[in-house]
This record gives C-alpha cells, sequence and structure tokens, in this order.
C-alpha cells in the first residue's frame, strides 16, 4: 500500500511549470458556466465560507425560478388547458423546463463525480513533460472552448428570443378598445392578475432570469462532455507520440525499451480509467439530451409548420432559430461522442506503423494488447442504450419527423 502511494506520487510530481495557467485556459468556460447558477464549488470543491453561502443562495435563486415557471405552467399544460392545439404548443417549454430542473438536480447530486474528472484533468496539465504535449494539449483545449462557445451562441441566441420577443409581440385582443398582453408560460392566473403592472414587468424578468439558467444548465452540460473527450483525445494524441518514440527513444534519452513501454501502458491504462469515468459522469445528462432533443426537435417543426399558416412572420423566425439552435446541440455531443471513438480507434494503426520489427519478438508481442484494446474504443452512451455517434444524430433526426408525421394527424 506504501509502495502504491509512492508511485502515484510520483506519477503525479509537477512538471508543468505553467500548469495553473493551463488549467485556468481549459476550464475558464466551464467555470464562468457554472458560477452563475451555483454549482462550480460544490463540484471543484473545497470553498471558503463565504463561497458556501454564495453557492447556496445561488442555488435557491435558480432552483426557485425553476419552480416558479414549472409548477404554474405544468398544472396549467396539463390540467387546466383544453384545446389540443394550445396544449401541444406548451408541451415543448415545458418539458424543456422539466428536463433542465432534472439535469440541475443531477449536476448537484454527482458533483463529487464531475469534480473527480476534473482533478484528473489537472493532473494531466501538472505533469506533462514535453512542449509538444503541452501543445498537444492546448490545441484540443482550444477546440472544447470553441464547442462550448458555439453552444452558448446559438442556444442563448434561439432561447432569448423565445423568451423576449415573442412574448413582447403577443398580444390577445378582448374587444375593440382592449387587448391583454400574454406571458411566454401561463397559469399565474390563481394566484395574481398576471396582464396587470407591475406583476406582468415582474413576471416577466422572472422568465428572462429563467431562460438563462436553463440555457446555463444545458450549456453546462455540453462544456462537460466537450472539455473531458476534448481531453482524452489530447491523451490519446500524446499517448502516439509516445509510440513512435517507443525503438529509438529520441526524447527519453537514458531510458530503456522496458521503460519507455512501460510508460507506455500506463499512459494507456490512465487513458481508459478516465474515458470510463467520463463516460459514467455524463451517460443520464445524454440520454436526456437525446429524448429532449428528439421530442423538441419534433415539436419545433411543428411549431413551425403552424405559424407558416398562421402567417406569423416573428413565430416562425423565433421557431426557427430554436429549430436551429437545438439541432446544432444534439448534433455536438453526437459529434464529440464520434470524435472519442475516431481518436482512440487510431492507436492500432499508430502501433503498427512504428518500427516494431526493430524490437525483440517478446516486446513487439507486448504491443499486440495495445492493438486488441483499439478494437474496442470507449464510447460515450446515452444511459447505456444508445452510443453517441453521427449515425445516432441522423436517427434523432428521422424520429423526430416520424413523430411530427404522428403529432400533425393527431391535432388535425
Amino acid at each position: 500500500m506504501r509502495d502504491r502511494s509512492r508511485l502515484t506520487e510520483k506519477m503525479l510530481e509537477m512538471h508543468n511549470v505553467h500548469h495553473e495557467r493551463d488549467i485556468r485556459y481549459t476550464m475558464q468556460l466551464c467555470r464562468w458556466i457554472l458560477k452563475p447558477i451555483g454549482m462550480w464549488y460544490p463540484i471543484y470543491g473545497h470553498p471558503s465560507q463565504s463561497e458556501k453561502l454564495i453557492s447556496i443562495a445561488l442555488i435557491f435563486t435558480c432552483f426557485s425560478a425553476l419552480c416558479f415557471v414549472l409548477i404554474p405552467a405544468g398544472v396549467y399544460t396539463l390540467f387546466r388547458e383544453k384545446d389540443i392545439n394550445i396544449k401541444v404548443k406548451l408541451f415543448g417549454p415545458v418539458g424543456f423546463c422539466l428536463t433542465n430542473t432534472i439535469k440541475y438536480c443531477y449536476l448537484g447530486a454527482r458533483a463529487a463525480a464531475f469534480g473527480k474528472c476534473i482533478r484528473h484533468v489537472e493532473d494531466d496539465w501538472r505533469v506533462v513533460r514535453y512542449q509538444d504535449h503541452r501543445g498537444i494539449m492546448l490545441k484540443n483545449a482550444l477546440i472544447g472552448r470553441r464547442i462550448t462557445t458555439l453552444c452558448a451562441i446559438f442556444l442563448y441566441v434561439g432561447g432569448l428570443s423565445y423568451h423576449t420577443i415573442m412574448p413582447l409581440s403577443s398580444r390577445q385582443r378582448i374587444n375593440e378598445n382592449y387587448t391583454i398582453r400574454l406571458h411566454t408560460y401561463p397559469g399565474y392566473d390563481l394566484f395574481f392578475d398576471p396582464v396587470a403592472s407591475p406583476a406582468y414587468e415582474i413576471v416577466f424578468c422572472i422568465h428572462c432570469l429563467f431562460a438563462l439558467i436553463t440555457y446555463n444548465i444545458t450549456t453546462a452540460a455540453c462544456s462537460f462532455a466537450a472539455i473531458f473527450v476534448t481531453h482524452v483525445c489530447g491523451q490519446i494524441q500524446i499517448l502516439m507520440t509516445l509510440l513512435d518514440d517507443l525503438v529509438e527513444g529520441k526524447w527519453s534519452e537514458g531510458t530503456t525499451v522496458e521503460e519507455r513501454l512501460s510508460a507506455i501502458a500506463k499512459h494507456h491504462m490512465r487513458i481508459l480509467r478516465f474515458s470510463t469515468s467520463v463516460e459514467e459522469v455524463l451517460r443520464e445528462i445524454c440520454l436526456l439530451e437525446i429524448v429532449t432533443s428528439t421530442l423538441t426537435i419534433c415539436l419545433l417543426e411543428y411549431y413551425c409548420l403552424t405559424e407558416w399558416e398562421n402567417s406569423d412572420a416573428v413565430a416562425i423566425l423565433t421557431y426557427f432559430i430554436l429549430l436551429i439552435s437545438f439541432t446544432f446541440n444534439i448534433l455536438i455531443f453526437c459529434y464529440i461522442g464520434e470524435l472519442l471513438v475516431e481518436q482512440y480507434s487510431k492507436i492500432g494503426s499508430a502501433v503498427y506503423e512504428i518500427n516494431w520489427y526493430s524490437l525483440s519478438g517478446k516486446k513487439a508481442l507486448d504491443l499486440v494488447l495495445i492493438i486488441a484494446m483499439s478494437h474496442y474504443p470507449p464510447k460515450l452512451t446515452a444511459g447505456k442504450i444508445f452510443d453517441l455517434s453521427i449515425y445516432t444524430f441522423g436517427a434523432v433526426l428521422k424520429t423526430s419527423v416520424v413523430y411530427l408525421n404522428l403529432l400533425r394527424t393527431v391535432t388535425e
């Protein structure tokens, strides 16, 4: 036990003098997204007393805003509204609110597991030895940042337009002299008059706050997937450079082939363990994303067709932007899953392309296990039901169209 702890300490010995800056660069966008919803310190750990109080206050505020929308709108949609067309029109936003509330609770419940993955990323940054390896990791960290940025842009543009432009442009005429302003989410008339000032303005502001919270939650899930998977891809690319150096040992002067092979095996196992941890912590979120995106894309297609018949240009544009946003969001998750499998599958080719024939027979045979393992790459799954891949993305789009045809048949 003591020898194992010494070995772990030796493996995690700091080599990268820029590790603090590199870690900050990798996790910066994720930290910016999680802090406003109060989840950064529970996940990252070791908060001060003031940070604990701030996190508790933010979590209470966010959860209150989610309940403020979900409970009245859910009750109204399920029990009070009798018109099937209006009910279907409310299913999309209310369902999105419900799934984001579940994801928010999941982030809190699995905070320790997310924190463990973050610390693994930080440890990898600390022990990187060569500038070329650091460059590989920075390149993949940049890809993760870009994926997170694109996800945030699409979600915020589509979501905020739905929560601001739509209600401000919507009016319901009662008679020639009187119109009422509509909210994005109904159901508040049981408690107060939601169209009178200042109640209307207060509810409108809370709905905007709610939109920011929900899209932060969705972007946070995408950010975790992007950061962790691109980090794995970087480690795989580093593994391939170690394989290139196995025979000649140009980068590892003073080491034997056995020592270099041992380092490769340890690095490979570390990648596999981290990939397993990432899949375990993301599988439930990925399942929610697959199910939510399939139904939401179907409903948004239905809304676009309905508003086209009503000739409502503002609603058509808003729903179309949302349709692109959610389609792109599920594409990101599927692309990330595809990227992981594609990168890991390259390990077998990388092993075969080195000068393995220059090694002794016994040492060359040691490479066979790495080649064999490359045929079973770790995958991101949606609840261990679906593998996330480009094929899955196509299946989501096909399924949404099938549901759209069924929905149009039911509502006609």
